[in-house]
């Protein structure tokens, strides 16, 4: 009986270290699958335009003495959206392909027509313009993320595609003269390039948010065939030369699985 026991408390005695060992032994590390996105994003954006116009242009201003314009014109700010997809091949580049509607910017513009007389220039009357424009953009853009701070990405790129300008409602209000002329739409396709800026930021592994900016050349625009408020006359388009906006946007890139 006393034999027992002490085997019993030498067994228990030898096997005491390795049970003591095991309470240090960590536990095997189960690796964490990482989801690793693919290439391919899809993105969204919202921004307002703030557009600019070259000049207006009409066959009728050589057709009088004397033209200018006493206001060259302006459009407004007009909201825009934009939806596309694209692919990031590395840390640095990337590519996407965009279809942006942009909102009709209201225009308005005021020149004034006459003849020189013995005593100067004798103004007959003043063409006071209004209107809106939209337009349709298709445009394939190239970024380079310049770096990463902590999830933040500046970035800088460029565009080229086509624009859908389209010029309604236009109107020709001739005060002195008590006339009125109207235009119908004429949209018209046009070559369009653009600059791009902006930072955005990595909120989660596949959602980023951006913040850009994007200089836009858009062409040039012109109504339909001029006519006055009777039909009885009928004159050629008004011309929108070099149509250009600074955008700001507000977006999102979701890279897919």
């Amino acid at each position: 009986m006393k034999k027992s026991l002490i085997a019993v408390v030498a067994a228990w005695l030898g096997g005491t270290p390795a049970v003591a060992a095991d309470l240090y032994v960590e536990d095997p590390v189960v690796p964490v699958p990482v989801v690793v996105a693919s290439g391919w994003y899809l993105r969204g954006h919202l921004g307002m335009s703030n557009q600019r116009l070259g000049s207006m242009d009409h066959e009728l201003f050589d057709a009088v003495e004397l033209h200018e314009f006493l206001d060259d014109g302006s459009f407004d700010s007009a909201p825009l959206a934009g939806v596309g997809i694209g692919y990031q091949f590395n840390d640095w580049l990337r590519l996407d392909g965009i279809v942006e509607y942009r909102g009709k910017a209201d225009f308005s513009a005021l020149d004034r027509y006459g003849h020189n007389d013995v005593g100067g220039p004798v103004w007959d009357g003043t063409n006071d313009y209004d209107g809106a424009k939209s337009e349709w953009l298709l445009m394939a853009n190239a970024y380079v993320d310049i770096g990463d701070w902590y999830g933040v990405k500046p970035y800088v790129g460029a565009g080229i595609g086509a624009s859908r300008n389209t010029i309604s409602g236009f109107r020709d209000v001739n005060v002195p003269t008590q006339s009125v002329a109207y235009a119908d739409e004429d949209p018209t396709w046009n070559f369009a390039w653009a600059l791009h800026a902006g930072v955005a930021y990595q909120a989660t592994e596949r959602l980023a948010i951006d913040f850009g900016y994007s200089y836009v050349d858009l062409g040039d625009a012109k109504t339909g065939n001029i006519r006055t408020f009777d039909g009885a006359t009928i004159n050629a388009p008004m011309h929108f030369k070099d149509i250009t906006s600074h955008d700001l946007k507000l977006g999102m890139r979701y890279a897919l699985q």
